[in-house]
């Protein structure tokens, strides 16, 4: 079998850790595999690097940042490299541009665009391990890129895509998917299979588990991941794409995200083309926009309120003030709050079954949160509500489906018919 192992900031965050890792390499190895290791920098070191640029004030997207910041992942690889020799493996370390993994030229969140893998077979034709730095590529014009947070989730599952690896295990601090956070819920369950778009869903849901674009990378190319612990040998939960049993769970799990903020543009004028004119300087600026609504109309203006994320608010209000004063009136009728969190149900069985809304907005009222917002797709259900509740909250779902329970002991949702989701 051919396997892609990725290892996180805390899973080498020592060299007695790192030195942990190479045994479990030279031992997959020793098993007949062969072994590529995508490897994070030491955990804090890319947080020290940035915070040494920020000192410079570089500008966003800045080139000679990733110069600075892809160097984490290069101390990794090497000292990993050394450490499975040392255990008598053999092991050679590359870089992104050296393998090369090609991607655009948007420093601090490039896209990879294409990998050449043939460093790699040729390596593994000479019993060694690869052991690859992740988070990085190089664009078209020979300049060092990086993938931005959790990219390293990014590379590995690129580079099983790329070599047809059997799997990509993703080792991290956590042995698995949760039903929810095990931390805000003790009685969450670990889950042994879930499907490319429920863990898309919960990635970008606040689940930290899994970089969403690692998720996008395997449901395209068909990578069968396994999250697992890089502390134990149990078998973690693995993501692969949906089978027929899926869809008798309604609900798979419950996730919060804390990191949005909630924007209001009051008596804005209700003619064609002003959702065009608020959005695309958010667009053109790279800021994802999450929750819209619009109002009813009354007298020919209505209030238009959307999500974009914590960190991005304070620009994206600059750009609407700037460009478009006529919509925001300097400042008057332009609103934001940060005290907002987002909590999701998420199920493939939600396609076929109904009452998961009812459930969901019952177990909330029961609990006294007010649902600020809501939002659907075929697989997810999401309320933005105060902060403060975010914990009650997820415990209050997490019960409400009882998803404590194994899969085949959780009651019906009364009401059950073929499709829909109220």
């Amino acid at each position: 079998m051919l396997i892609v192992q990725k290892y996180g900031g805390t899973s080498v965050g020592s060299l007695e850790r790192i030195r942990a890792v190479a045994a479990r390499c030279v031992k997959a190895q020793r098993e007949g595999h062969e072994v590529a290791v995508v490897v994070s920098a030491m955990a804090g070191e890319t947080n020290r690097l940035i915070e040494l640029t920020s000192q410079l004030r570089p500008g966003p997207g800045d080139r000679e940042v990733d110069v600075v910041v892809a160097t984490g992942e290069q101390v990794s690889a090497g000292l990993l490299a050394l450490a499975i020799r040392e255990l008598g493996g053999q092991a050679r370390s590359f870089l992104g541009h050296q393998i090369k993994i090609l991607t655009d030229s948007a420093h601090a969140r490039a896209r990879i665009q294409a990998i050449e893998a043939e460093r790699l077979r040729a390596c593994f034709a000479e019993g060694c391990v690869a052991v690859i730095a992740g988070f990085q590529g190089i664009d078209e014009r020979g300049n060092i890129t990086t993938l931005g947070r959790g990219g390293s989730d990014t590379t590995g599952v690129a580079i099983a895509a790329a070599l047809g690896a059997d799997a990509c295990e993703i080792y991290t601090d956590v042995d698995g998917v949760y039903t929810a956070d095990p931390g805000v819920v003790p009685g969450a369950r670990k889950m042994e299979r879930i499907s490319y778009e429920e863990m898309l869903e919960l990635a970008s849901l606040g689940a930290k588990v899994l970089q969403i674009r690692a998720v996008e990378f395997g449901m395209k190319y068909g990578v069968p991941i396994h999250v697992r612990s890089s502390f134990s040998e149990a078998t973690g939960t693995w993501v692969v794409p949906e089978e027929a049993s899926m869809e008798d769970i309604v609900v798979t799990g419950v996730a919060a995200d804390r990191n949005e903020s909630k924007i209001t543009l009051r008596a804005v004028p209700d003619v064609t083309g002003v959702a065009r004119r608020i959005f695309s300087p958010l667009s053109a600026e790279g800021i994802i926009v999450d929750m819209i609504i619009q109002n009813i109309s009354h007298s020919g203006h209505t209030d238009v309120t959307f999500t974009v994320p914590k960190g991005d608010r304070e620009r994206a209000i600059e750009l609407l003030a700037e460009r478009c004063p006529e919509l925001t009136g300097e400042g008057a009728n332009l609103a934001w709050d940060d005290d907002i969190s987002k909590i999701s149900v998420v199920g493939v069985g939600m396609r076929s079954h109904a009452g998961v809304a009812r459930r969901m907005f019952e177990a909330l009222a029961e609990e006294g949160i007010n649902i600020q917002m809501i939002s659907t797709s075929e697989i997810k259900i999401s309320c933005v509500i105060r902060e403060k509740y975010s914990e009650l909250a997820t415990r209050a779902l997490h019960d409400a489906f009882e998803l404590e329970r194994p899969e085949g002991e959780r009651r019906a949702l009364e009401g059950e018919r073929p499709a829909g989701r109220g």
